[in-house]
């Protein structure tokens, strides 16, 4: 998917300006990072069709930003930050509604099959005990769960996510994001995920677009994009990045008191800091991101992300 000089905003307020993204590829994870107001939602809504965009998206020679909504829809699938208040709807009724909503792309779904579908995202999910519950009914995290289960039911093309995991606890975090990276191996998606736990995005995403002022400040690898220069600059913090004895890169921050430097703060013991060796798997080779039980304590305990 190629995103080409692409405007976004409400009214005569621009928020994403003449934006430009290299192609994304198909089995890929593009993590949106970026400070409150960089744009990285008004982004993700003008990809999926929903608010007035200029410019031009391209999926497989297919000029996305000239379909309609309904038929971007069956190419392209959408998790807001939240799903709407007031449906007097099952979980499970969401997905077969949501099923139902792209059959023309692929023929008509039965009941039964849409209904199938629906059980086995949910499964996959660890939420199968939510299908006959109300959507009114369900905590803020299990709203959340519900919302992604509606994003990959459809299988699409691409995958757009916002904030997936900002309603989730440690566990369920780590369970999402994992999830949606294999989804996308899988099955050759392209995922576009919003996301700011910046070592979340890091240990997940093949590939970082840090936004600022809606535009594109870095675009690359997490390594050569969350830098302490480039975060000193869209966060205005002091930050130093470390990779965890399993190789999870971790972004650690502080932020700057009024007229006041930041004192340095010592580093991880050898083996656990930047250097290469701390990279590498105990067989001698790098660990593939996002894959692979982290269990180092620096995880929970020191990794900070600059908000």
């Amino acid at each position: 998917m190629a995103v080409e000089h692409v405007s976004v905003g409400y009214g005569k307020r621009q928020i994403v300006r003449d934006l430009s993204l290299r192609p994304m590829l198909p089995g890929t994870l593009t993590a949106l990072v970026g400070p409150n107001g960089a744009g990285k939602s008004t982004l993700l809504r003008g990809l999926a069709g929903l608010v007035p965009a200029k410019g031009r998206v391209h999926l497989g020679g297919q000029d996305l930003s000239a379909m309609s909504v309904g038929r971007r829809a069956r190419h392209v699938s959408y998790m807001p930050q939240g799903l709407p208040q007031g449906v007097a709807l099952t979980v499970l009724e969401t997905l077969v509604g949501a099923l139902k909503a792209v059959a023309p792309a692929s023929g008509a779904v039965s009941g039964e099959e849409a209904a199938r579908r629906g059980l086995a995202i949910l499964e996959r999910l660890g939420i199968s005990d939510l299908a006959l519950r109300g959507l009114d009914r369900l905590s803020g995290g299990q709203r959340q769960l519900a919302g992604l289960a509606q994003a990959l039911v459809r299988e699409p093309e691409v995958l757009l996510l916002d904030e997936p995991t900002s309603a989730l606890d440690l566990r369920f975090q780590l369970s999402v994001m994992g999830l949606v990276r294999q989804t996308v191996l899988e099955h050759g998606l392209i995922g576009v995920v919003v996301l700011h736990d910046l070592s979340l995005a890091a240990r997940f995403s093949d590939r970082v677009v840090v936004l600022h002022d809606g535009t594109v400040r870095a675009d690359g690898t997490p390594e050569d994009t969350l830098t302490p220069a480039i975060l000193a600059e869209v966060y205005g913090v002091a930050a130093r990045i470390e990779f965890c004895s399993q190789g999870s890169l971790l972004v650690l921050a502080d932020a700057p008191c009024p007229g006041r430097r930041p004192e340095p703060r010592a580093r991880l013991p050898p083996g656990e800091g930047a250097g290469e060796e701390g990279r590498e798997s105990a067989a001698g080779g790098p660990v593939p991101r996002g894959q692979g039980p982290c269990s180092c304590p620096e995880i929970a305990a020191r990794s900070l992300t600059p908000s």
